[in-house]
């Protein structure tokens, strides 16, 4: 079954096509590389499924419905999280209250209960606090949760990040470049935590240069070269397939 399915996606900025006709599906509790070379059109493709960008053309269905023209909080809402390329957290502020921004779009109360401490406002904070808090142990950043998210190292910013994603209790969650930055201990650990998260039944979707990580944990790839899809399938085959060896490395006459 599938969670995910992009249909003739395109994107064109002025005169450039960023995206071109782009199709794929994900499937329900997998875990799927999209990859190609730099300037392939991956980032755009996640900005086009998550809300950041509109497409000129075509649909993304999600659990069977299509997101396309939905803003981006409505499409949180209904089961996708990200991270992005370049790490966005609020750097002044500590890691827990981070993580607990995620928590935000699952919060029923107004403001006016807010305002007036009611016992709902004050139950669902609490539940808010220790889902926050979960999610902080699950990364492994729990005993960090007073400290401010800028004094945190660049590989622990980037599980605050999947951190404050999963606080929005995704269905689908897209990695855009999880593991850049990250030294060799630290990238293991990703790749048990993004297996992790395959297991609570959460969809994972990532954009990824480390190929030993992609190979390691993704049951399919995308390949993307100039925007268009050039080729998908298991790491196995991508990985044999003369056209993505030529899209990364290029060809003896080049």
């Amino acid at each position: 079954m599938n969670i995910l399915s992009v249909d003739g996606l395109s994107k064109s900025f002025g005169g450039l096509m960023a995206v071109n006709d782009v199709s794929f599906e994900v499937e329900k509790d997998s875990i799927v590389g999209l990859i190609g070379p730099n300037g392939a059109g991956k980032t755009t493709v996640f900005n086009l499924i998550t809300g950041n960008y509109q497409p000129n053309t075509g649909t993304v269905l999600f659990d069977g419905q299509n997101l396309v023209g939905l803003p981006t909080h409505i499409i949180v809402e209904r089961g996708i999280s990200r991270t992005f390329q370049t790490i966005r957290l609020f750097q002044n502020m500590t890691v827990l209250e981070n993580v607990l921004a995620g928590c935000h779009c699952r919060m029923k109360c107004g403001s006016l209960a807010a305002m007036l401490r009611s016992p709902a406002q004050r139950k669902e904070e609490k539940q808010a606090l220790g889902q926050a808090m979960d999610e902080l142990k699950f990364v492994g950043l729990d005993h960090e949760w007073q400290n401010k998210a800028k004094n945190l190292s660049y590989g622990n910013q980037r599980l605050l990040e999947i951190a404050r994603a999963l606080a929005t209790r995704p269905k689908l969650i897209v990695l855009d470049e999880p593991a850049g930055g990250m030294n060799e201990q630290e990238t293991q650990k990703l790749i048990q935590l993004i297996r992790a998260i395959q297991s609570r039944g959460i969809t994972v979707l990532l954009i990824e240069h480390d190929m030993g990580l992609v190979m390691r944990v993704c049951a399919s790839l995308i390949v993307l070269e100039h925007g268009a899809k050039l080729t998908s399938g298991t790491p196995a085959e991508v990985q044999a397939d003369p056209r993505v060896i030529e899209a990364y490395l290029g060809s003896d006459s080049e």
